[in-house]
């Protein structure tokens, strides 16, 4: 339980007689002889033996009052890490002015725990130092005013920007300077893709869906590299990669795998922007294990992971942790960070050495800012899925996050859209980057997924996914999509009461629940999930034949993301959407999708578009006729 603040003393008992008997640190009177000054203080278990059970004296020693929070943390959570670690019983007894810390426990751990006090306080003065930009801006802005008769107000002195920016850039030099030196260029491009001619390489890649990749650098532009067609051209110097590669069986690289690898490996920042299911994971993890081995500071004297993956969800993570653990090379131990999960076996895992982390922003900023990840030896950052973690209003974390690692490393973004947030983020977070997308920079949905729309009710739509269930097949494997977590367990509870085998996905339900019904879905114990649009990013099962919209999703994007949960691994898939008067905003935009990918578009979605735009037009007419009138009578 984390320590609090004493508000009062209390009268004394059996078990304040034993600890005074011990060296009077109990609560009550043996708290004031403590030399507590009166002030509060932060009490531990009652307990003050040593580990072996026998007493010895505590470590004491004092801190001043302003870098004591640094040690106890939000609600005693360092505190209580501290002594769990050392296992120590730790009491902080707080004055007026200074605190004196009494540390319980075995020699060395009492020495262990006061050495990590002392890192921390080291930190928090640092910290503290850095924090003031200056003495001009650290003085009152306001003077003392003057006054004979008329008070004069006097003139605020004005901040000198300039002196301001130029501190800022001293302390980022002092922040980074001690850092070790990185190698990011490993490429070795190869005889077959050095002979191919820029008319070869232009119709490979307009062979290839249409494949485009530009220099997003200002000033002279780099030459493009040219696509590695097969894995060989990428990987022949690193058998073990190919080695693993072959075991997976795979015939050629993806269309983004094979412009995008070339880039990476040169140790060029790359923003990745493709459709769902083309293969976007790979196309950052293998040159991301490439760079890891061939840094010149070995994974023990690089203090830390070498390579930081964000993720906005938590199965996309688990995802993403999971081909980590396939394509395993050279033995790099990951570990998967993300908010549900067990925190202090997380902590554990990275305290025992990991070198790739793959995170969610929310959790690995907790752990940050609790000084339990070290982030200063990343080298290679991807930022997953970056318009899903900017939708999801992660934006906030991953800024934090980024202030701690290093500003020389490379950096990968992929993306599914190229939406102007996401070109603000990938501007301030990328270095002279490199643009790799697939098709077109337009919404597209994949071709190999059959786009079904039905146009209906509200009360209808039970009916008709009643009506599709009761003519699946055998082999057919169907997930729903829902738009709110009500609406999936209703569903979900009433089939099952119908005795069909069904799991549900939402965000309410515990992580160890969501596991269990992703894990049976993706075995076939069911064939029918039932999920929010949680599962629309990261859920990479390649037999689904079914994707069903009961509920169409707040924007097109996440309609493209959730149709793109079939039809993957070269395997055709159908979508069916059902489409109500609710949904008429977006049916213009449904139109598009569809026509892009010559799909059938109903009659009555063209009509519900044309009626949507008229009552707009109508709507917006009217309000302007109505400040037409009340403009002229206010004149």
């Amino acid at each position: 339980m984390p320590w609090t603040p004493e508000q009062k003393r209390a009268q004394p008992n059996s078990g304040d007689l034993g600890a005074r008997q011990n060296g009077g640190v109990g609560r009550g009177r043996g708290r004031a002889r403590d030399g507590g000054g009166g002030g509060s203080s932060w009490r531990g278990p009652a307990s003050d033996l040593g580990a072996s059970g026998s007493y010895e004296p505590p470590l004491c020693f004092k801190l001043k009052n302003n870098v004591v929070g640094a040690i106890v943390g939000r609600g005693g959570s360092k505190l209580k890490d501290l002594q769990r670690v050392t296992n120590t019983k730790i009491k902080i007894v707080k004055g007026d002015f200074d605190s004196e810390i009494k540390i319980f426990g075995s020699s060395d751990m009492k020495e262990k725990a006061k050495a990590d006090i002392d890192a921390v306080v080291r930190r928090q003065e640092r910290y503290i130092s850095e924090s003031s930009v200056g003495p001009a801006t650290s003085q009152s802005s306001v003077t003392s005013c003057s006054s004979s008769g008329n008070t004069a107000r006097e003139a605020r002195p004005l901040l000198d920007w300039d002196q301001i920016r130029m501190q800022f850039v001293e302390w980022e030099k002092r922040k980074w300077a001690d850092l070790p030196p990185i190698k990011k260029n490993f490429y070795i491009e190869s005889e077959a893709t050095s002979s191919m001619s820029k008319i070869q390489v232009d119709e490979w890649r307009k062979e290839n869906f249409n494949i485009t990749c530009e220099d997003l650098r200002d000033g002279e532009k780099r030459p493009i590299p040219k696509p590695t067609c097969t894995f060989e051209d990428a990987f022949a110097q690193y058998p073990e990669l190919m080695r693993n590669i072959k075991k997976a069986s795979f015939q050629k690289p993806t269309p983004i795998q094979s412009q995008a690898w070339p880039v990476i490996l040169q140790g060029i920042d790359l923003i990745g922007v493709a459709q769902t299911g083309t293969g976007k994971t790979l196309s950052y993890l293998m040159p991301g294990f490439i760079h890891l081995d061939s840094q010149p500071t070995s994974r023990e004297e690089r203090n830390g992971p070498g390579m930081l993956v964000l993720t906005p969800t938590r199965e996309l993570a688990l995802q993403v942790e999971s081909e980590c653990s396939k394509y395993s090379y050279k033995g790099f131990k990951s570990s998967c960070i993300y908010g549900g999960g067990n925190r202090r076996g997380q902590i554990e895992d990275i305290a025992k050495g990991v070198d790739i982390i793959i995170a969610t922003p929310g959790r690995l900023n907790d752990l940050q800012l609790n000084n339990h990840v070290n982030l200063r030896s990343i080298t290679y950052l991807v930022l997953d899925e970056a318009d899903k973690m900017l939708d999801l209003g992660f934006e906030h974390q991953i800024m934090k996050i980024l202030l701690d690692v290093r500003p020389d490393r490379q950096t990968v973004m992929t993306s599914a859209t190229w939406p102007d947030a996401i070109r603000r983020l990938a501007h301030s977070y990328l270095k002279d980057p490199m643009m790799v997308y697939v098709g077109t920079l337009d919404l597209v949905a994949v071709s190999t997924v059959q786009q079904n729309v039905i146009v209906t009710t509200e009360e209808e739509k039970r009916a008709l996914i009643q009506e599709f269930l009761e003519n699946m097949t055998p082999r057919d494997k169907v997930i729903v999509f829902v738009s709110r977590k009500i609406t999936a367990d209703d569903l979900a509870s009433d089939l099952g009461i119908q005795g069909i085998p069904i799991e549900s996905l939402h965000g309410d339900r515990e992580q160890s629940d969501r596991e269990q019904a992703l894990e049976d879905f993706r075995t076939g114990k069911v064939k029918i999930l039932i999920a929010t649009d949680l599962a629309s990013r990261g859920l990479d099962v390649n037999d689904i034949t079914h994707v069903y919209n009961y509920d169409f999703p707040r924007n097109i994007e996440e309609y493209v993301h959730r149709i793109g949960r079939t039809g993957r691994a070269g395997k055709v898939g159908t979508s069916i959407t059902l489409v109500t008067p609710n949904d008429a905003k977006i049916a213009d935009e449904l139109i598009k999708i569809l026509e892009r990918a010559n799909q059938n578009v109903p009659e009555d979605l063209v009509k519900m578009a044309e009626g949507y735009k008229f009552h707009k037009k109508s709507s917006t007419e009217k309000n302007f006729k109505m400040f037409r009138g009340k403009y002229k009578n206010f004149y």
